[in-house]
């Protein structure tokens, strides 16, 4: 069942209340703010895993690979930011996955890491990768150790950020994957400016790919309302005035809000057009001042209603939890959007389907845009047009507000 703009608000004001109540001085300890730790550690694996896990024919040829002697595996640390007494956990639970062959190039994992220091859990993506170009951190270990196999982790999260876990490896890790190649990247580039510039690259994982979101929604405050319109209407949106991260912050937002993806590829580039032909003029955000400046901006109920989850979000301070709130928005976007088709499908043959047509748009708060998103959608489909048309029809005679 799809989660409603209730069910968000509702998490979020709980989140807020049991953040209120306080508790004993255990409890609060083992609620820390969310971490954001890396370590990458220089990899060399045996091959009887690799073989093991490449066998079709189910024969136990491969176990010993579950438990690798020193001679044809190694895992050392290269660089981290974690604390001295937790990195070998870490590295422990690293190598008993890496030993296992359960870890394949390339593709990251997410797992829950329980550290006995400073006790509590966290999330932990793990990607294994390959690199011609030794790392600059590794030039002093001997010829033997040195490995063209590398096991980046980043860790985030906290014990109570894992009710969120489920999501948070749904969500984060495609987009963490990107990162790993961005790290490569900047390994084979010669001007990247070496290991001080790597070992930012790392640090910053969190705030590059977990907090974008969340400094967008701190920035804009109620004003994200035309924010939300402009990504659901499929509206171009070009921002002024602005530092090159506040520009990918925003731009980030909008490509994570917009519905591409979930709606046939087709119908967001008509929708695009449309919306480009109708307002001859994209939406403008003037940076330039204290207060960002929106010009040509849009806006409806619905919208203004998610506004406000994410002003709730923002006092419980988890840059998780605006992920979620804002892939809830879509997911209700897309639900309407469907009931929506599904009320014209019977008002092709009911008139009283025209009419709960007529209401369905009236009462969900975002009647404009649905509506454009039906219309190029059945631009094709002659009985499905004509109730489009005497949909709009309607909707032009009704109140502004009813939107």
């Amino acid at each position: 069942m799809l989660p409603s703009l209730q069910e968000s608000l509702d998490g979020d004001e709980k989140e807020l209340e049991s953040s209120e109540e306080g508790g004993s001085a255990e409890e609060r300890r083992l609620d820390p703010p969310p971490s954001s730790h890396y370590c990458l550690y220089s990899y060399r694996g045996s091959r009887l895993a690799q073989q093991r896990v490449d066998s079709d024919d189910g024969s136990p040829g491969g176990t010993n690979a579950e438990t690798p002697s020193g001679d044809d595996f190694s895992l050392s640390l290269v660089d981290t930011n974690l604390p001295s007494e937790v990195e070998p956990e870490l590295r422990s639970f690293i190598a008993k996955r890496l030993s296992k062959g359960a870890v394949f190039e390339g593709l990251g994992n997410v797992a829950a890491v329980e550290l006995r220091i400073p006790g509590y859990r966290v999330g932990c993506y793990y990607c294994l990768f390959q690199q011609e170009k030794p790392l600059p951190q590794t030039a002093s270990m001997d010829s033997e150790q040195k490995s063209s196999e590398y096991v980046v982790c980043f860790l985030g999260g906290s014990e109570k950020g894992l009710e969120l876990y489920p999501f948070f490896e749904y969500t984060f890790r495609l987009e963490l994957d990107k990162y790993i190649q961005g790290l490569k990247n900047n390994m084979n580039c010669e001007e990247s400016g070496g290991e001080n510039h790597i070992q930012s690259y790392l640090s910053s994982w969190f705030a590059d790919v977990v907090c974008p979101i969340q400094r967008v929604v701190h920035l804009f405050q109620e004003k994200l309302t035309f924010l939300l319109h402009a990504a659901l209407s499929y509206t171009p949106v070009e921002v002024k005035g602005s530092d090159e991260k506040t520009k990918r912050d925003i731009h980030r937002f909008l490509s994570v809000a917009s519905l591409q993806g979930l709606i046939h590829e087709g119908t967001m580039t008509s929708l695009c057009m449309a919306m480009t032909e109708e307002q001859h003029k994209s939406v403008i955000i003037d940076c330039s001042s204290s207060q960002p400046q929106f010009h040509n901006a849009g806006s409806n109920r619905f919208c203004e209603d998610w506004m406000q989850a994410f002003m709730n979000g923002a006092e419980g301070g988890n840059p998780f939890l605006f992920r979620q709130v804002l892939e809830n928005f879509k997911l209700k976007a897309i639900q309407d959007t469907n009931n929506l088709k599904r009320f014209i499908r019977q008002a092709e043959m009911n008139h009283y389907a025209l009419f709960k047509c007529y209401m369905f748009l009236k009462n969900c708060g975002s009647g404009d845009i649905l509506l454009k998103i039906v219309k190029v959608e059945h631009e094709e489909m002659p009985e499905a047009k004509n109730v489009v048309a005497v949909l709009e029809e309607f909707m032009k005679e009704a109140p502004a507000q009813s939107f």
